[in-house]
């Protein structure tokens, strides 16, 4: 699943093609993909012109007067500006064409994306309830160690909880864990304020990292352009369960938390 760097990625590919063009028409080749569309998109996004393309989390909000098309990637989902007569795929759910003679093309071949509408007025129930962006001046390790206060559960679940912070998930969660030095499976209440400062600074400089580099190459994963992410090649331990650690030689152990993979070295993790 596209994680944070992904889809700011996305987003600032999208932003130049998008930002101050008229939406001319709507296409829609389904009624639903992990929910039912809205009837707002097909009614009220024709003739609107996008004022921004924003981000919340892992979602990018398409921001016009009366509202926004609120969107997430799923699993395999693709967004990408094209010719207009660029011929439909299988796959090819929603176009939203633009005056300049593209469409915006949502592709997910399997539909646990979604396209929704947040009223201008109004915050989408999906995105009320998060926490901080961790890129956001919110996000600092006092915020993570005063959070993370009478909390049993491992320090890897703590962080990818979306109400503690936004878009840390477990391929950022992992990697900065290990940059940190802190064992995934220690419970998050017992880390001291002096390693949650380590763990913040540790994602914030790993996602900004992972942006620059155009996220990371995931199965399904392409950029706005079409191009895949570079970040993959620098990962430390996630997908790397069974090799030597690159810091100390040491096999990378795979435990599983809240039924996912987590690769860590327990010599430079502790």
């Amino acid at each position: 699943m596209p994680e944070l760097p992904e889809v700011e990625t996305t987003r600032r590919g999208l932003s130049p093609h998008l930002h101050g063009r008229r939406i001319t028409g709507v296409t829609l080749r389904r009624p639903d993909l992990r929910w039912p569309i809205p009837p707002e998109i097909a009614e009220l996004l024709p003739g609107q012109t996008v004022l921004d393309v924003r981000r919340r989390a892992k979602y990018l909000l398409i921001d016009t007067a009366p509202g926004s098309a609120l969107l997430h990637l799923g699993m395999s989902g693709m967004l990408r500006v094209l010719p207009a007569k660029t011929p439909v795929g299988t796959h090819d759910h929603v176009d939203l064409s633009l005056d300049s003679g593209r469409v915006l093309r949502f592709t997910d071949p399997r539909r646990f994306g979604c396209l929704l509408w947040q009223p201008a007025d109004q915050t989408h129930d999906l995105l009320r309830d998060l926490g901080p962006e961790p890129l956001s001046d919110g996000f600092d390790g006092n915020y993570l160690f005063a959070a993370s206060r009478g909390r049993k559960a491992p320090v890897k679940t703590f962080l990818m909880d979306q109400a503690i912070v936004v878009g840390v998930g477990n391929i950022y969660a992992a990697e900065s864990l290990f940059r940190a030095g802190i064992a995934p499976t220690r419970p998050a209440g017992t880390i001291s304020r002096e390693r949650y400062v380590r763990l913040a600074d540790a994602a914030r400089t790993i996602l900004s990292h992972a942006i620059e580099r155009g996220g990371t190459t995931l199965r399904d994963f392409l950029n706005a352009d079409g191009a895949p992410g570079y970040f993959e090649q620098e990962l430390f331990v996630y997908g790397r369960e069974g090799e030597a650690c690159k810091v100390c030689g040491r096999r990378i152990r795979d435990t599983r938390l809240g039924n996912r993979a987590s690769a860590w070295c327990g010599h430079c993790q502790r």
